[in-house]
């Protein structure tokens, strides 16, 4: 489930602290993180099926969606996720100035500012979308994006036997960040169903630090 070989392998030679595609693998550890929400239809369920494994992740989360829905964001932190920051409108940024990019994070930044206290958070752009602009940006200011290097595909719509059938047939390995979305029943029906058989053989899930590494 890896991204495309060549912009894999141009962003793995970006620092990490600018562009971060995996993280540390030690202990095993694999790291969920999730993308469009918050969602009251489905983060509450994904929080609970979280919490009854004590797993935990990250979320990159809209800034408008922010607004409507503090309460599962205060729940998240309480819970010991990460919170990140995935723009406030999810414009797609291709098609937006960089000031009108940055403005999108600066607003999200303001919102989540007030549940962990950070001054700045971690971004993921919608649709991963970077360009060379936004990139010179973030690595002059020491802004840290975070990517992924294992795709679930959720966002494709699969039935939950397809989407099943392709995670348990190649699970992320130690140290993939992986992408999936709580604005769907998709991620966390699959959860329901992966997350004890790859616990019990041994995988272990983290948050991602809300550092850049």
């Amino acid at each position: 489930m890896n991204l495309k070989p060549k912009r894999q392998e141009l962003l793995r030679l970006l620092p990490d602290a600018l562009v971060q595609t995996h993280a540390s693998s030690y202990g095993g550890a694999r790291y969920l993180t999730f993308d469009d929400g918050p969602e009251p239809d489905y983060t509450p369920r994904l929080l609970d099926l979280l919490a009854e494994h004590r797993v935990h992740a990250s979320f990159f989360m809209i800034g408008q969606k922010i607004e409507q829905y503090p309460e599962l964001v205060e729940r998240m932190v309480a819970e010991g996720h990460m919170i990140g920051n995935h723009s406030y409108t999810h414009r797609l940024f291709k098609s937006l100035p960089l000031l009108d990019q940055l403005e999108e994070f600066q607003r999200t930044d303001e919102l989540l500012r007030s549940f962990d206290a950070r001054p700045r958070h971690r971004v993921r752009t919608p649709q991963g979308y970077l360009d060379t602009r936004l990139l010179l940006h973030c690595a002059r200011h020491g802004r840290s994006i975070v990517y992924w290097s294992y795709d679930s595909l959720d966002y494709q719509k699969p039935t939950h036997d397809v989407l099943v059938a392709r995670l348990r047939a190649q699970p992320p390995l130690p140290g993939d960040i992986v992408l999936m979305h709580d604005d769907s029943h998709r991620a966390v029906d699959a959860l329901r169903s992966l997350l004890p058989e790859w616990l019990s053989e041994g995988h272990t899930f983290r948050a991602l630090s809300g550092d850049a590494p």
